[in-house]
């Protein structure tokens, strides 16, 4: 016993010992981290490293002290289950984070189920906004229903300095823009399109709208915006509480960049153009269409082979009333017993959709998606003939670059003006104000982006919720390291082996 006390003993009088050579190069990495951040908040760190190699004035350790087994086994895993929180915190903030795939709208080239690397350096890390949070949620703690951060401190937008910026046709991970705030039980549906939505039902749009002058349009568009936000906000048993996300807590979405800061894009029958030269379509985007066999179902075998997932396979059932709007679409195909043939929902690439054209002892007819499935598009208070395969042109706002402002194209920016640059905006019978001065041309802060899904009939994007600023870009998914296909079975193709470490491009 005495032996095994002198050890101890010994083991003690190491640990007090001071490590110099520890301490400084554990100093020197950590003060070229923050040289890297451009921010020496972190300096007052750097009393507790010393004292931790050096004077020992904290027990840093005195868990190991506590006799009873139990408690010491238990603070041994909270003592490691603390120091994996920290390092994952500054992990996932400054070098990479995962991310899952959790919709189709990046079909084919991401899959639902993908699991991804998002580098944070390639674009430059964002310094946290909100620094106190967890790092493992995004902003809603599951089970007990509350942020997973503290709205206090905030921190001003800042970035390290990346590898790269974002360029046209990059895959983009991002925070939803029109996720700031959010009526709770409608959490899938922004509050704009809420707003506005209501509201339009409750003051319905007047007879020749088309016809009235640009400010009586916008006088209707606020007067129908304000009165929808008014019915949700107090309607709280209706919609839920409405509750305001800062920037990097607001929900993570994954598309591809279209048009970068100073493009000027247009979309013509789905081919994207910049500044009036068309840019070469992705080989996996992906179109809605109607499809009618010749009297039977399509078999999974075939499903599979295209690779549609279930729950893509949508039959439009004739009991739903749909048969007189398929059969206005040309779908009039009878089975031998005089009803019509089955019609399938199905997103297709244009290998997929020769495919099938191809099949004719399955299908009888093929039809695109008409436009009146898209619904509302972006700016919502602009009067506007666009539609999903025929949009703008509009241009994309850079840091720097000056417009002239005019009641036209003020529904395009307003957003960018107040909600993500923070100014005050108003429209009076003179002009429009900013910050309370009259205006007649806006200089822009910051860069912003115009970001769209492959899945084009199946993806709420930049022609559904607008532009998407600088301070939203989280990163650049790199590789996919994990995809698990949830229509199959563990002994079925459940784990995709041939996307394992598939590279992003």
């Amino acid at each position: 016993m005495s032996n095994l006390n002198k050890e101890m003993q010994q083991e003690e009088k190491e640990k007090k010992i001071p490590h110099w050579k520890s301490f400084i190069v554990l100093t020197i990495l950590y003060l070229l981290f923050l040289y890297w951040v451009g921010s020496w908040r972190g300096l007052i760190l750097v009393p507790l490293l010393f004292d931790k190699y050096i004077t020992h004035f904290i027990h840093w350790s005195s868990w190991r002290d506590i006799k009873n087994p139990i408690v010491r086994f238990l603070m041994s895993w909270i003592d490691a289950i603390v120091f994996a929180v920290i390092a994952l915190y500054f992990v996932n903030t400054y070098l990479f984070q995962n991310y899952q795939i959790p919709s189709s709208s990046l079909e084919k080239t991401m899959l639902v189920g993908d699991y991804l690397y998002v580098s944070k350096i390639s674009y430059g890390a964002r310094k946290p906004m909100t620094p106190i949070h967890l790092p493992f949620v995004q902003n809603t703690l599951p089970f007990f229903n509350c942020n997973s951060y503290l709205s206090w401190p905030k921190w001003k937008y800042d970035r390290t300095k990346g590898l790269g910026k974002v360029e046209r046709n990059d895959i983009v991970v991002f925070n939803f823009p029109a996720g700031d705030s959010v009526a709770v039980n409608r959490a899938m549906t922004d509050i704009y399109s809420l707003s506005y939505s209501i509201g339009e039902d409750a003051y319905p749009v007047p007879a020749r709208f088309d016809t009235l002058d640009a400010y009586s349009q916008a006088l209707y568009f606020d007067k129908a915006y304000r009165a929808g936000r008014k019915v949700i906000d107090n309607s709280p048993n209706i919609y839920g509480k409405v509750v305001y996300r800062p920037v990097d807590r607001r929900e993570n979405y994954v598309k591809r960049c279209v048009g970068i800061p100073g493009d000027t894009l247009e979309i013509k029958k789905g081919i994207i153009y910049i500044d009036g030269v068309a840019e070469k379509t992705p080989e996996g985007v992906q179109m809605n269409y109607f499809v009618q066999t010749q009297g039977m179902r399509i078999p999974q075998s075939i499903f599979r082979s295209l690779g549609i997932s279930k729950d893509d396979e949508m039959m439009m059932s004739t009991s739903n009333g749909w048969d007189m709007a398929l059969q206005k679409l040309g779908l009039t195909k009878m089975d031998s017993n005089g009803i019509m043939a089955p019609v399938y929902h199905l997103p297709l690439t244009k290998k997929m959709l020769q495919t099938l054209e191809g099949n004719k002892a399955l299908v009888s007819h093929i039809v695109m998606e008409p436009e009146e499935f898209a619904g509302d598009l972006y700016p919502l208070n602009m009067v506007k003939k666009w539609d999903r395969n025929n949009y703008g042109p509009i241009w994309v706002p850079k840091k720097g670059s000056t417009i002239a402002l005019t009641l036209e194209n003020l529904p395009i920016y307003s957003r960018c003006i107040e909600a993500y640059e923070g100014h005050q905006l108003a429209l009076k019978a003179d002009g429009i104000y900013i910050d309370g001065q009259l205006a007649d041309h806006y200089t822009f802060a910051m860069d912003y982006y115009w970001m769209m899904g492959d899945n084009r009939h199946n993806s709420a994007d930049s022609r559904y919720w607008g532009f998407v600023p600088e301070d939203h870009i989280v990163g650049k998914p790199i590789v996919v390291w994990l995809s698990l296909d949830k229509d199959r079975s563990w002994f079925d193709g459940h784990i995709r082996f041939n996307r394992f470490f598939k590279w992003v491009n």
